[in-house]
């Protein structure tokens, strides 16, 4: 096998030769090539820097008996070509072992290759942050002139992953997935009590300005020095897109159509069924995922490397198609895998790698805090966790700054508070919903980055507790 100039076989040279050595009925073999920049800060200067590559091998393996098809799973890091052999003999002996695969189908067929499969991976660098860097410098500079304290991190990783099957696919996709944190805090003489947060998502970093971000943090900082305490109860709530995305990325973890069918989800409809075709909201919205979504590409075809309620590892390299989640408020699909689909009897919708909430509103949150008589200003939630998963009643704690609004003006900062709500039920009390932009969703920002969504007004969010020490 050929080599990589860091002494690596080249990844699509690892499938062909994983493949060569199975002797199941079926296999598929999932490469991926990843690689890490990132920069850290605190107190107004770096503090680390890195740069990381690494390797996942999956092999699942498919083995054709009397009662149906079984399927194995293994996956290993940093795999060599001498791994191979064992990993792939490993993953058919997982499928001798097991039973018949409840999602088994055949394995995908006829999806054009992809011309870049035999090219090495893409990788990031440090110079992904040529621009960027030296902004943050200037960043630095003037919040420590401006009495304040920058903390945070810049994260860019690339990811190349190559798929092929016994049956022939071949595909190929590139996945760049950058993320910007920054948090501003009052300096240490007092106590650095007030914290205002900004994140970004970005392909590139191009398309960052932590001076824009460190100027909107100073304002709000700004805000905090005047403080209001408020009991819990249900206020008028200014819903920031990071936090909107927070909640329907829940909800869209939470739609799959064979548990709404059987009756265990907010989407299950009494009496049986799913709520399918039922009005969820009076504002037109539609919360829908696009492969070829500008500024949020993902892959456009499934990359499965297990089985789960909403993703089969017998549907890699399923083309995924445009698709409308809700269409103008009402429920337009739920995510199905090819057996769940048949099991459903509803559409095929594979699972989404990106999540946009289009509303046709054209204001900006700043156009929405002006409109508003009294309420509150959010800057995200943290620490969501599920309460009821009939009714999708989630809770959990707002951070770095709610803000009282009057008569169009911010006059404060407020205490934090845990909440208690549905997004579902969230959607059907929206009144008003802002322009649609790109936002990072701060709690699951590990696991999902690419969303778009605008600000949402409700008039009556439930602020359950009084939050202390957050």
């Amino acid at each position: 096998m050929s080599t990589l100039s860091n002494g690596r076989t080249k990844p699509h040279e690892i499938v062909e030769r994983a493949l060569e050595l199975s002797t199941a009925d079926g296999c598929v073999v999932i490469a991926d090539e990843e690689s890490t920049a990132n920069l850290r800060w605190a107190r107004n200067a770096l503090t680390t820097n890195g740069v990381t590559r690494t390797r996942t091998l999956t092999v699942i393996a498919t083995v054709d008996g009397k009662e149906g098809t079984a399927s194995g799973v293994v996956s290993r890091a940093a795999v060599t070509a001498e791994d191979l052999e064992p990993l792939v003999r490993a993953a058919e002996a997982a499928a001798r072992g097991a039973g018949p695969a409840e999602d088994a189908q055949p394995l995908v067929t006829g999806t054009p290759a992809s011309a870049d499969f035999t090219e090495p991976p893409a990788e990031t660098s440090s110079a992904v942050f040529a621009d960027f860097a030296p902004a943050l410098g200037e960043a630095f500079a003037r919040a420590r002139a401006g009495g304040r304290e920058l903390y945070g991190f810049a994260n860019h990783e690339l990811v190349s992953t190559y798929v092929g099957t016994s049956t022939g696919l071949r595909l190929r996709h590139d996945q760049p997935n950058g993320t910007l944190e920054l948090n501003a805090k009052s300096p240490a003489a007092d106590g650095r009590l007030r914290s205002a947060w900004a994140g970004r998502p970005t392909r590139d970093f191009k398309d960052v300005d932590p001076l824009a971000l460190d100027a909107d943090l100073a304002v709000r900082l700004g805000w905090a020095e005047r403080r209001v305490e408020l009991p819990a109860g249900r206020y008028e709530t200014l819903l920031p897109p990071t936090a909107v995305a927070d909640l329907l990325i829940y909800q869209m973890w939470s739609a799959s159509a064979r548990d709404a069918a059987e009756g265990r989800t907010v989407f299950s409809r009494p009496g049986g069924g799913t709520r399918i075709g039922e009005k969820l909201s009076e504002l037109p919205l539609t919360l829908r995922s696009d492969p070829a979504e500008p500024g949020l590409e993902c892959a456009p075809f499934v990359i499965a490397h297990s089985s789960g309620d909403d993703v089969s590892a017998f549907d890699n390299g399923l083309p995924v198609p445009p698709t409308d989640w809700i269409r103008d408020g009402e429920l337009h699909r739920l995510a199905t895998t090819r057996h769940t689909a048949a099991l459903t009897g509803l559409p095929q919708a594979p699972g989404f790698g990106n999540l946009i909430l289009d509303a046709g509103g054209e204001k900006s949150l700043d156009e929405m805090v002006a409109a508003t008589e009294r309420g509150l200003l959010l800057t995200c939630l943290w620490y969501i966790r599920e309460v009821d998963p009939a009714t999708l009643l989630l809770t959990g704690l707002t951070r770095d700054g709610v803000y009282l609004v009057e008569d169009g003006q911010v006059v404060g900062e407020v205490n934090n508070f845990r909440f208690n709500e549905s997004p579902v039920d969230l959607l059907s009390r929206a009144t008003e919903a802002g322009r649609t932009e790109k936002t990072l969703p701060r709690e699951w920002s590990d696991w999902f980055t690419r969303a778009a969504m605008p600000a949402l007004r409700v008039p009556d969010f439930n602020m359950s507790s009084v939050s202390k020490g957050v």
